[in-house]
């Protein structure tokens, strides 16, 4: 198996589970809870997560790599209800130049980080207390993530076109076992 399922390990699981515990707190702050918006912004940063989490248990390489797309598309979809938010209330989305966005973009994501129970006291605690800060802190986040899925779905799609598929290799085992019975046949 070429996978260990140990995706807790993976920098792009970690943002993920970052990702999603503070769109929840946005949520519960931010959006109406009896909204449909609220529902579906914490469903899309959960499949998001999972997805990552299932993939990487998947024995198929192919089926990994459609679990990271899919994952790659419920992020997409969160990033567009961030900037709809910000947007829908008359709040700046911040350019990619922005000192807060190169300040955000550089805190590295960790399994300490991804596991806080108060987020006031992380690296990102400062950008919690307005919606403005808030949502832009997301789209930041979603960005990185997202670009950290594309480089994992280039890796695993490399990955396939060199070594193959779990079903072609399994082709593969059956063919020198069918060749090693016929050999072991025909000295008998």
């Amino acid at each position: 198996m070429y996978r260990d399922g140990g995706y807790q390990n993976l920098l792009v699981y970690q943002l993920a589970t970052t990702i999603f515990d503070l769109t929840a707190i946005f949520c519960e702050k931010y959006i109406d809870k009896r909204s449909r918006t609220h529902d579906q912004m914490i469903q899309a940063a959960r499949s998001g997560k999972q997805n990552i989490a299932e993939g990487s248990l998947e024995k198929s390489l192919k089926g990994y790599i459609k679990l990271i797309g899919v994952s790659r598309g419920s992020f997409g979809e969160l990033l567009e209800d961030f900037k709809d938010f910000l947007r829908q209330k008359g709040l700046l989305i911040w350019s990619k130049d922005d000192p807060r966005v190169v300040e955000i973009r550089a805190i590295r994501e960790s399994p300490n980080l991804a596991n806080l129970a108060n987020w006031a006291n992380s690296p990102y605690g400062k950008y919690l207390d307005k919606p403005e800060d808030f949502a832009n802190l997301m789209i930041v986040l979603i960005y990185k993530e997202n670009y950290l899925l594309d480089q994992l779905s280039r890796s695993l799609e490399n990955k396939f076109v060199n070594e193959g598929g779990y079903t072609e290799n399994l082709f593969k085992k059956r063919l020198e076992q069918r060749n090693a019975d016929g050999k072991m046949r025909n000295l008998n």
